[in-house]
């Protein structure tokens, strides 16, 4: 591999320098679910700092609707396996939950420390954690690197256990990274610690789904085209294979704004996420 093939790696999954004010945006979300945490453990309705596990990451928060629960909603961050957690995505609960959606909120051990293979697994106990202590159908999404977590969940050989793989109603990829193979040629990879057999065996792309399995994969008009092409391989690939999928690209939005339509009740994606 070459310099000028990791370089062209490295750009291709770049956010931030291709977005106007990008640098602001991670202090904006930490303050908004900040402020949204507070506000929500003021009124009673957040259950914070739950432990699916014995690792300091092994934790979720949840939060509670008015009223009987419709469901639950469980949100995966991104930061490409390496960066985040629960506490910089509260504020995205807000649109499930005025819908009467509980919602949940895990973080997960981050790369080096583990490898994408064993998250995956962590996610899968986290996911297994919230659906015991809920009931009603479950709804996924996960943004990024979530947005590959919640595929993978997806897959014919999920870790989930049968039983909560038959509540999952639908699940939403935004800007899920569906094939990690390009991964090998990035700098990233240096953290990430992939081998080419594990980057295949952890790609939603080249695995089966669920039978049934209903994805919608979602991602903006304005993101780099990387993620446009990510973005449609599962949902063409998985067509032919027995997923129930959908494609949509939301106009105008890229990387950073894409997924804060989570936050907003009306928006087209919480629309989505909820429907049917």
């Amino acid at each position: 591999m070459t310099n000028a093939e990791t370089a062209y790696w490295d750009d291709a999954y770049t956010n931030g320098a291709y977005i106007p004010g990008g640098d602001t945006y991670r202090p904006k979300w930490a303050a908004a679910a900040e402020a949204f945490r507070n506000e929500m453990a003021r009124q009673g309705r957040a259950q914070l700092d739950q432990a699916y596990g014995s690792h300091a990451r092994e934790r979720f928060d949840v939060f509670l609707p008015e009223g009987s629960p419709q469901g639950t909603f469980i949100f995966i961050h991104g930061g490409y396996w390496m960066a985040f957690d629960k506490s910089s995505w509260s504020h995205l609960a807000a649109g499930a939950l005025a819908h009467g959606w509980t919602v949940a909120l895990p973080s997960y051990t981050l790369c080096p420390e583990v490898r994408i293979t064993d998250i995956v697994a962590q996610v899968g106990r986290a996911v297994t954690a919230v659906a015991g202590r809920t009931s009603g159908a479950i709804r996924l999404a996960g943004h990024s690197a979530g947005g590959h977590l919640v595929s993978r969940l997806n897959c014919a050989d999920s870790p989930l256990p049968a039983a909560v793989r038959e509540r999952i109603a639908h699940t939403i990829s935004i800007s899920g990274l569906h094939d990690l193979r390009p991964f090998l040629k990035t700098t990233m990879h240096n953290t990430l610690r992939l081998a080419a057999v594990e980057a295949a065996r952890e790609s939603p792309a080249l695995l089966m789904p669920l039978p049934g399995a209903r994805v919608t994969c979602w991602v903006g008009t304005a993101e780099r085209p990387e993620f446009l092409r990510q973005n449609a391989l599962l949902a063409n690939v998985w067509s032919g294979v027995g997923g129930r999928m959908a494609k949509h690209e939301a106009d105008k939005r890229h990387h950073f704004d894409v997924v804060e339509e989570l936050a907003d009740p009306q928006s087209p994606l919480v629309g989505a996420l909820l429907d049917g």
